[in-house]
C-alpha cells in the first residue's frame, strides 16, 4: 500500500509553486490586454497612466503577475494582487448590484481567495527560496518520525 501521507507532503509545495505560476500568468493576461492590447478585447480603452483602469491596474497586474509567475517578493505581490482583485471585484458588484451566481464572479473569488493564500509562501520553485539560500526540497518531519522520539 503506498504511503500517501509522504506523497503528499513531498508534492505540496511543488502544487503550490505550479499554482502560483498559472495564477502569475493569469494576472500577467489581464495586464497584457490592458496595457498592450494583447490579446484585443472588444471593450480595449487606450492605456494611460494616469487613470486607475487600465493605467494603474493594467501595470500592477503586469509586473505583479510577473514576480509572482517568478516568485520573486511572492508575499508582498500576492497582498497586492489580492488587493487588486479584491477592488475589482466590488467594483464589480457595485456596479451590477445583485447576488446571481456567475462564472466570472466565482472565478474573482477563487482568485482572490488564492493570491491570499500564496501570501504564506511561494512554494518550492520560487526565485525567493533560491535567494534565500533554503534547500530546493524542504521537508516537514511526517507524523511517524516524531512519534518515534
Amino acid at each position: 500500500m503506498p504511503d500517501f501521507t509522504r506523497l503528499r507532503l513531498d508534492w505540496e509545495p511543488r502544487m503550490l509553486s505550479i499554482s502560483r505560476i498559472m495564477i502569475g500568468l493569469l494576472f500577467m493576461e489581464h495586464g497584457t490586454a490592458k496595457v498592450l492590447d494583447f490579446p484585443h478585447q472588444e471593450t480595449h480603452k487606450a492605456f494611460d497612466l494616469l487613470t486607475l483602469n487600465p493605467g494603474a491596474q493594467g501595470l500592477i497586474e503586469l509586473i505583479g503577475g510577473f514576480l509572482f509567475a517568478l516568485g520573486l517578493f511572492t508575499r508582498p505581490v500576492a497582498f497586492l494582487l489580492a488587493g487588486d482583485v479584491a477592488v475589482a471585484y466590488s467594483w464589480r458588484m457595485r456596479q451590477r448590484a445583485s447576488f446571481r451566481c456567475s462564472m466570472a464572479r466565482a472565478g474573482g473569488r477563487l482568485l482572490l481567495r488564492l493570491s491570499l493564500f500564496l501570501a504564506c509562501g511561494g512554494g518550492e520553485w520560487s526565485l525567493d527560496r533560491l535567494l534565500a539560500g533554503e534547500p530546493a526540497i524542504h521537508r516537514m518531519p511526517y507524523a511517524e518520525d516524531a512519534f518515534r522520539r
